[in-house]
């Protein structure tokens, strides 16, 4: 990019109906900043409180904002098949969905409700199944991105697809199990972009990550004791605001110089820091037959399906045009 990109430079989402996972930090900011730019944004959570809450900030700060909350756990297959299931029945639509909300190191090995390693279930595996659940909305779109977030740890050498102990049962490390999640999402990304361009689905896919931002999410995870917890309190000036860290997200959700099948973080320091540009992508990312074996297991693991076919026109009796998926 020859310039910086920053949210003066968005194209308005005027007639776009965008949803985002996470209620808080990025998924906040993500939201603010797509609403102000004329979106009709759905932010999903499964806190009811802390999502009205920031349906309600958001509507402080931009008066004409379209945004509604949707309850929706993605550590639950359950939940998220719910979700697919109501919002099939009131939208016509997604145009853009954006898989951002996660947890991140808990010290000691937790469960999603269906059994799955807490962070690989919830970064992972719960944005798989609801990207399949909306694969219809999603190809119903004008112009549909999926945009998955990754993280900066999935650059460390040793991040790997562990096969043989995915749910890490065996052995538990809270960093080594959460940049498996969070490079199982880059991996995906790139998959459902290439299947997206073999099927014909017309949905682009693209994977961002934010850097070094000051979310809450270390604080939430191991704890403000933890060592990472004091790292984020202590050493605040070294995580960027979160606003900040949203851009590359922002940018690979709507700039028309979006690469389907890139990868965008910020620009300085690493990556750790600053504005959108491409991302560099670990080669263990690029392993198309560890990405296939993934999605098999994914497919099977969560009951999901992405078998989805191009859109056939039907004319009703009245006249009226309707578009008739199946999938």
């Amino acid at each position: 990019m020859s310039k910086s990109w920053t949210l003066d430079d968005m194209p308005s989402q005027k007639g776009r109906t965008i949803l985002i996972t996470g209620t808080g930090g990025l998924g906040f900011e993500d939201a603010l900043a797509l609403v102000r730019a004329g979106g009709d944004v759905i932010i999903a959570g499964r806190n009811p409180t802390k999502g009205a809450d920031a349906v309600r900030r958001i509507k402080e700060s931009a008066p004409q904002a379209s945004v509604t909350l949707e309850i929706v756990d993605v550590a639950s297959l359950a939940s998220i098949e719910a979700l697919g299931k109501r919002l099939k029945e009131t939208r016509a639509h997604i145009d853009v969905l954006i898989n951002n909300a996660g947890v991140m190191t808990p010290p000691a090995r937790q469960t999603t409700k269906d059994g799955f390693e807490l962070q690989f279930g919830t970064n992972y595996l719960g944005h798989f199944a609801l990207t399949g659940h909306l694969l219809p909305l999603l190809m119903r779109g004008q112009a549909p991105r999926v945009v998955t977030l990754s993280s900066i740890a999935v650059r460390s050498a040793s991040a790997a697809i562990n096969f043989d102990d995915l749910q890490a049962e065996r052995g538990y490390k809270p960093m080594p199990v959460y940049t498996q999640s969070k490079l199982a999402c880059l991996m995906f990304a790139f998959e459902l972009h290439r299947r997206s361009e073999e099927a014909g689905w017309g949905i682009t896919s693209i994977a961002a990550h934010p850097g070094v931002s000051r979310t809450d999410l270390l604080h939430n995870a191991p704890g403000r004791r933890s060592a990472q917890g004091l790292l984020r309190t202590f050493l605040w000036f070294l995580f960027q605001p979160v606003a900040q860290g949203a851009l590359p997200t922002l940018f690979a959700a709507t700039s028309p110089n979006a690469r389907g099948g890139g990868y965008y973080g910020p620009d300085r320091l690493g990556e750790t820091r600053g504005h959108p540009i491409e991302a560099q992508i670990p080669k263990q990312a690029m392993e198309k037959h560890v990405a296939h074996k993934l999605w098999e297991m994914s497919e099977k693991l969560t009951g999901v399906s992405f078998n989805a076919r191009a859109p056939t026109l039907d004319i009703s009796s009245s006249g009226a045009t309707t578009i008739a998926r199946e999938g």
